[in-house]
């Protein structure tokens, strides 16, 4: 079935009744839309010593094994997911995915990530490796420097064996099930 309207104006209450049990379903298919764009990521190397998907598992490794709860590793996890749709500002794309599901330090971190992670490489690009600076009366500075510390940037080890997708299914699934930061979560509470 389908709404009958050619403007939403003239919408029904029956129209969004039905649009929104339609859209829960498509919701729940959310985690394994991200799933598969993460596969994306798979042998495209971009001159790196890892793929971009060795990189993104490899930095949720890291913060799983230090022990960062769900959220933070599902932020580890798809903090580069935006690099095939926005090559210039992957971050964003991240942040954007992630936002209506993580906490406002974890979308922070994930949104500014790579200027923090242009410390390490930003002057051979002629750009000014400290521009993470102009963040520091950011109450999420820290938050976001120590992820680049000891997630992101040690996590282009390419000894190590190849790491699965499937070790983070879980946790991708249980992050994209309860959206904590969005402007449609009661409507979607009272739809289900």
């Amino acid at each position: 079935m389908r709404a009958d309207f050619n403007k939403m104006s003239v919408s029904t209450q029956e129209d969004w009744q039905l649009i929104m049990n339609e859209q829960l379903g498509f919701i729940a298919g959310l985690p394994d839309r991200i799933l598969a764009h993460m596969d994306l990521l798979n042998d495209d190397y971009g001159g790196f010593p890892v793929d971009r998907l060795q990189h993104c598992l490899q930095t949720a490794e890291l913060a799983a094994e230090a022990g960062e709860d769900d959220e933070y590793v599902v932020c580890a996890l798809l903090h580069d997911i935006g690099d095939t749709l926005g090559s210039t500002n992957h971050p964003d794309v991240a942040a954007a995915i992630l936002q209506p599901f993580v906490s406002d330090a974890n979308h922070w971190m994930v949104k500014h990530h790579g200027i923090f992670q242009g410390y390490n490489f930003f002057h051979y690009l002629g750009l000014d490796r400290n521009m993470r600076d102009n963040f520091n009366d950011s109450e999420y500075f820290e938050h976001t420097k120590r992820f680049v510390d000891l997630y992101d940037d040690p996590a282009f080890d390419a000894t190590k064996p190849k790491l699965s997708l499937s070790l983070f299914e879980d946790q991708v699934r249980k992050v994209f099930s309860n959206p904590v930061n969005s402007m449609y979560k009661d409507a979607m509470k009272n739809a289900g």
